[in-house]
């Protein structure tokens, strides 16, 4: 066997931190590092030293890690190549398997993992080098359609881990993660029952707030495509059953080394309830702490957990925790981002007196005008954000023009028209919210195409717009102005029909009526 601790591994990658992390810690490990920052500097290297190993990043400038491990492949295949990598893809993992590459780690890598690998690596280098000249050696079909399955197998693997990277990166809150955990145990690991509890140090026992199961019920049931039941439970607030006693005393037993579990066979030896013939256990860690646990049983005599399933399990629970983290971050900015916009308008709207909570109503009237049309979720979140931020762009407006009492000049008017524009470009700077923006920009376009700021016309008007700038013109002449009192109901009411097809939509205009006529609309 090679002694690792002579051996000269070859880092490449072209983030200078992570060159400068791994060469002193591998060097401390007593190997001999060498760096480059790219493949063209790697084949440098690999043409006057003797390499034992690299480990290489795949988007690199001027030579990027694919193309190096084509070179190893071609100049030394005796050369062990890692690849290194934050987005995998099955074209990558398949050109990476076919040019010479003995693993494939994802990105942000554990150094601790970096160096089982390379332990690894070097291990089993002599059964490597073996493998290779048996494949140039060897051309029987039994052979071949071995290398062949264990192609299949790890393309199948990495799969199933892009798989995960995928789900856990598009889901858009932080429960609904704990609920895709739980679902997607059954699916990958063929699980009857999974659970994540989340773990409290001001409580005695681990709370269950996900469940998964595969229907017991006995008949035609195909357990290759389960049928699950998923649900948020308390254990605390149901009673704790024997399963859940058991199952709670192995989570505290065993979760202050933050390790995975691994019981392929219960005999007994971790209390498990006597059901329970296969079990595994893995943390859910955020900024280093344990903050809750996923677990998963199989209670049939004919099947067991192995040493895959659990890396599985630890994979998701892993990118579970990256999400929530970011889902908790991005939902604290976004709150404090809109908190801050909002105080903004409400320090335009007690500018004038006679505005003061306009944001609010027009906000109000268009979600109702829009739930009447049959707006999706979304598309109410959108007119939540737009409608209290709409004239966010009257900021950018002098007092003397905004608050006069009385006929605006032409040039004031003109100015008066920039504020959407001003509002839009508030928020495109933000990075947020687009559909938003062009609410905000289109809500004084009218529907003829004598509106402002762009001249729209009909349906090249954002639908959502079109609620608005309803909304926007009832509340404003339903409420006391600087230059004028409100007007009667009925004028109003006349205005608002009157301007169907001219001003407005003509179906926001029915919606509109249909809901003040019911009583929807409060002013």
């Amino acid at each position: 066997m090679y002694d690792e601790k002579e051996k000269t591994i070859l880092f490449v990658d072209d983030e200078e931190s992570i060159l400068d992390i791994t060469s002193e810690y591998f060097q401390r490990k007593g190997y001999h590092v060498i760096t480059a920052k790219n493949g063209k500097e790697a084949k440098k290297i690999i043409e006057s030293e003797q390499i034992d190993c690299c480990f290489t990043d795949i988007n690199m400038p001027e030579m990027n890690g694919l193309e190096l491990a084509e070179y190893i492949c071609i100049t030394d295949n005796t050369i062990p190549v890692v690849i290194m990598t934050a987005y995998p893809s099955l074209d990558n993992t398949i050109r990476t398997l076919q040019n010479g590459v003995v693993d494939f780690l994802t990105k942000p890598v554990n150094l601790n993992q970096m160096e089982l690998c390379v332990k690894r690596v070097f291990s089993q280098r002599e059964l490597f080098i073996e493998n290779l000249l048996l494949k140039k050696e060897v051309e029987s079909k039994e052979r071949l359609e071995k290398l062949n399955q264990e192609l299949f197998y790890k393309i199948d693997e990495l799969n199933t881990l892009n798989n995960i990277m995928n789900v856990f990166s598009t889901i858009g809150i932080s429960s609904d993660v704990f609920m895709r955990l739980v679902d997607m145990t059954l699916e990958i690991t063929h699980a009857d029952e999974s659970r994540f509890f989340v773990i409290n140090e001001n409580v005695k026992s681990p709370i269950e707030v996900a469940l998964s199961i595969v229907s017991q019920k006995s008949g035609n049931i195909d357990h290759n495509k389960p049928v699950k039941t998923t649900g948020s439970i308390i254990s605390n607030a149901k009673g704790n059953t024997r399963d859940d006693i058991g199952i709670d005393k192995i989570i505290m037993e065993n979760i202050s080394d933050e390790m995975p579990l691994l019981v392929s066979k219960n005999n007994g030896a971790y209390d498990l309830p006597v059901d329970i013939r296969s079990f595994m256990l893995v943390p859910l860690i955020i900024r280093d702490k344990v903050f809750g646990v996923l677990t998963a049983s199989i209670k049939k005599e004919n099947k067991r957990f192995t040493k895959k399933d659990l890396y599985y399990l630890s994979f998701m629970a892993h990118n579970a925790g990256f999400a929530i983290e970011n889902l908790a971050l991005y939902e604290n900015i976004y709150e404090n981002l809109f908190a801050t916009l909002y105080a903004f308008v409400n320090a335009i709207e007690a500018r004038d007196p006679y505005t003061q909570r306009h944001s609010d109503r027009v906000t109000s009237i268009s979600i109702a005008i829009g739930k009447e049309l049959g707006c999706t979720l979304e598309e109410l979140d959108i007119l939540n954000v737009a409608g209290h931020l709409h004239d966010i762009g009257k900021i950018g407006i002098r007092d003397d023009i905004l608050l006069k009492p009385g006929k605006l000049t032409y040039e004031e008017f003109e100015n008066i028209k920039q504020h959407p524009v001003i509002g839009a470009n508030i928020i495109k700077k933000l990075g947020l919210w687009d559909r938003e923006r062009l609410v905000i920009r289109c809500h004084h376009e009218r529907f003829d195409g004598t509106g402002y700021p762009d001249g729209l016309k009909k349906k090249d008007i954002p639908f959502l717009a079109r609620i608005l700038s309803v909304a926007d013109t009832y509340d404003a002449i339903a409420s006391d102005r600087a230059y004028r009192k409100r007007m009667e109901k009925n004028k109003i009411l006349e205005i608002i029909n009157e301007g169907a097809g001219t001003q407005f939509d003509p179906e926001v205009v029915n919606s509109f009526q249909k809901v003040y006529k019911e009583g929807k609309i409060k002013h």
